[in-house]
């Protein structure tokens, strides 16, 4: 719990920055952006007496949004694909990044300070994941732990959301979510891992800021969480903040820190740290 009231205490006050911006008025009709990024680091040694090995590393990235503002509905869609992988040495490339979050909002504008609405999400990696595991005999052994929808998570809600400016919105209300796995997926607290599906009911929230920190400088957070009704003290939640910094029309500096606490996968804190200087385009 003090987790959580830290995430809230800190999105609350990055809501307050944000709700300093000046707000504009609405643009009735479609506003796309589609940004796409690639970093790569490259490291060659010879004859270098210090040690180390070769590395490659590469991370290929694209964030979309797709928003259809009417008088009485406001449609937001968010798609955001990353992959990426590294070769040390004379060892085959590993996957480091794989990621594909998808969602969709649609939201009615009834006139109250807060609107009803209707979310759908996605969420999966692209290609399969490998994790160095010890067998019976204490070797280490390169075993799969993940593939494409496996797992896979899917959910459907219902509720409020606020939207006081396009810099800040945040949403409650009932959803149903689904976990599929065929054969990767711990499904922790069910009492049963050899289920292959897994549909629960229950609350979920989703709090989204852009901030500008600086005239080349962007902070952006998405915080969605959830919890079963048959479980209201255990929560599952993804963080995702980023800050963007442009340097130029094409090279910009980014560091990514997404934080995940579902015990579905394990009963510790995830967190992945991503810091890269790399291109960035704009493709519309």
């Amino acid at each position: 719990m003090r987790r959580l009231a830290t995430v809230f205490i800190l999105m609350l006050a990055a809501s307050n920055l944000a709700a300093q911006t000046e707000q504009k008025a609405p643009e009735y009709g479609w506003n796309n952006t589609l940004v796409a990024g690639l970093n790569v680091t490259q490291v060659s040694l010879q004859n270098w007496v210090q040690g180390g090995e070769n590395t490659l590393a590469w991370t290929l990235a694209a964030n979309g949004k797709s928003l259809y503002t009417q008088e009485s509905y406001v449609w937001t869609n968010t798609l955001k694909v990353m992959y990426g992988q590294t070769k040390i040495g004379s060892k085959q490339f590993e996957k480091t990044d794989d990621e594909l979050f998808f969602e969709s909002i649609l939201a009615y504008n009834v006139g109250w300070k807060v609107n009803p609405f209707f979310a759908f999400t996605a969420r999966t990696q692209l290609a399969p994941g490998f994790k160095m595991l010890k067998d019976a005999n204490g070797v280490d052994v390169r075993t799969q732990t993940s593939a494409f929808f496996d797992p896979g998570y899917l959910m459907q809600s219902a509720g409020f959301t606020y939207a006081p400016s396009e810099q800040f919105a945040t949403r409650l209300g009932v959803a149903v979510k689904e976990t599929f796995s065929s054969e990767y997926a711990r499904f922790g607290y069910t009492g049963d891992p050899a289920k292959t599906t897994r549909v629960q009911t229950g609350i979920e929230s989703g709090t989204s800021i852009k901030v500008p920190i600086m005239e080349n400088m962007m902070y952006t957070s998405q915080l969605n969480m959830f919890s079963a009704f048959d479980k209201l003290d255990v929560w599952d939640v993804r963080w995702d903040n980023s800050i963007t910094a442009k340097v130029n029309t094409y090279i910009n500096v980014s560091l990514n820190v997404l934080v995940v606490h579902e015990i579905a996968q394990t009963r510790r804190t995830q967190m992945k740290q991503v810091l890269a200087l790399g291109l960035s385009y704009t493709i519309f």
